[in-house]
């Protein structure tokens, strides 16, 4: 934003402006408030375009397309005066960065954030067609990046569809490296037309670049009519879709509609792989267990797996921790030896590979009690009850 300048106007019908947003062929837009203090972006055409016939029809179509579009992807209208000295329209004030600026500072976007913001785009231009509404100069400074998603602003060239996009014999009207071969040529513009700004606009948010380049317009419009994009840089899961909306012929481009539900299917997969695709966590060491399993660790800890003894290999699959293969698991703490470790000779559980349960020197499980030591034990109470039952008695007697 810009502060106001000594020629900006500071009351435009019924909003107070503050700020400058930004300037254009047709005007300048405002930032204002109404009395209630809600936003607004307000255009007003500039001085020298206001007796202009053909610029005041081309605000007024600007006006008329706002009016007739609905959906979410668009900035609404809030008021206009077309016959106003200098005519001018608000619409819904849109916060956030423009396409163009944020990859300008940030850099390209990845797949997934050119998934979803082409899907949205691409809904939103479903409304915009079915309004019988042709942008024509969808780009990257004309979508503003909002908390809410992506928004389609400046609609001062749209046009119904199947008109023409010549305004003077020759001239096309839009912006060279996002202009359709038909609007080059002067050719009836559709919502194919659309398709293939939009198509540029992923390349560009993909890249930082043009698909087409840079250079005088002469040579850009040269270009979007005779040769190929290049989309070196645009990633594989996208490419091929973005090569479709740049086809020279509308007819080979996808339509909106297939076009948004594509993209959806893009930004999903590309989201679950930036998922999956995270560096795996580093693997935990298997802690020493406390309690009745501490001897179990220990004698698992001596027992070695014989020299050249390859790990099972599960059937239908690679081994766990090869290339293509589920990521490893640490090993549990009742099997700190892997699924491949023997038990050494001498101890339970050879045929299975898994250790046996733990015994005494004995031989005998620890959970059941040793026979003789009860015995023993019972003898010892008898004594000692006894010993004591004659010591009472003598205290008594003395």
């Amino acid at each position: 934003m810009m502060r106001l300048r000594r020629e900006d106007p500071r009351v435009v019908g019924s909003f107070r402006l503050h700020r400058r947003l930004g300037a254009g062929g047709m005007g300048v837009v405002y930032l204002g408030s109404d009395r209630r203090g809600q936003r607004v972006a307000l255009k007003v055409i500039r001085p020298d375009l206001a007796e202009d016939q053909e610029f005041r029809s081309r605000f007024a179509r600007e006006v008329s397309a706002a009016r007739r579009i609905r959906g979410g992807c668009t900035a609404r209208l809030v008021a206009a005066d077309l016959d106003a000295e200098r005519p001018w329209f608000a619409t819904q004030y849109v916060p956030g960065p423009s396409l163009h600026d944020k990859v300008a500072e940030e850099g390209p976007l990845t797949a997934a954030q050119i998934a979803a913001i082409g899907a949205a785009l691409s809904e939103g231009l479903v409304a915009v067609h079915e309004a019988g509404v042709v942008h024509r100069d969808l780009k990257p400074s004309n979508i503003l990046l909002s908390p809410k998603g992506p928004r389609i602003i400046d609609f001062g060239i749209a046009w119904a569809t199947g008109a023409s996009t010549l305004t003077h014999v020759g001239t096309a009207v839009g912006s060279p490296g996002f202009l359709a071969p038909e609007q080059v040529r002067g050719a009836v513009v559709t919502p194919a037309t659309d398709v293939f700004a939009l198509g540029a606009t992923l390349a560009y948010a993909a890249t930082a670049d043009s698909p087409f380049g840079h250079g005088s317009s002469e040579v850009m419009l040269y270009r979007v009519v005779h040769e190929e994009p290049q989309l070196v840089g645009v990633p594989d899961s996208l490419a091929p879709l973005v090569q479709a909306c740049l086809a020279k012929d509308p007819d080979e481009r996808p339509s909106t509609l297939q076009l948004s539900m594509r993209l959806k299917e893009i930004a999903a997969r590309e989201a679950q792989g930036l998922s999956d695709g995270r560096p795996p966590a580093p693997r935990a060491r298997a802690e020493r267990p406390s309690g009745r399993l501490a001897p179990t660790y220990a004698d698992q800890r001596t027992q070695r797996a014989p020299a050249g003894t390859p790990a099972p290999r599960p059937q239908g699959g690679p081994e766990r921790g090869q290339a293509g293969g589920p990521a490893s698991r640490p090993s549990s703490p009742r099997h700190p030896g892997g699924a491949g470790a023997r038990p050494a000779a001498g101890t339970a559980g050879r045929s299975t590979g898994r250790p046996g349960p733990r015994t005494t020197g004995t031989g005998r499980r620890p959970g059941r009690p040793d026979p003789k030591l009860m015995r023993q034990r019972l003898i010892v109470f008898v004594v000692v009850t006894l010993v004591v039952a004659l010591g009472i008695a003598a205290a008594q007697r003395l």
